[in-house]
């Protein structure tokens, strides 16, 4: 049966890239094309790989080394509002 009529893949197709590691819409559409253009078949390449398909990601600890700002940090004030306090000053 055909999944995506835009490419002309089939739900074989989606089935064997799966097998292959494929275990989202998007790694789907990466190797088939599938779902890039019209959209309609993505729900059914979701109903094809099914829940549970990848591993599940975790979301990285607080202050991690990967980059990860936390909440606690505050962006560094602009050398122009350090200079406000100056001019009004001046005035």
């Amino acid at each position: 049966m055909y999944v995506c009529s835009c490419f002309g893949i089939t739900d074989q197709q989606v089935r064997q890239h799966a097998a292959d590691g494929a275990c989202t819409p998007r790694q789907i559409a990466s190797a088939t094309k599938a779902g890039t253009d019209c959209g309609s078949c993505v729900r059914t390449i979701q109903g094809i790989l099914g829940r549970g398909a990848c591993p599940r990601r975790e979301l990285p600890a607080k202050g991690d080394a990967a980059g990860v700002l936390t909440a606690d940090v505050r962006p560094a004030p602009s050398p122009l509002m350090a200079q406000a306090p100056l001019m009004a000053e001046a005035a």
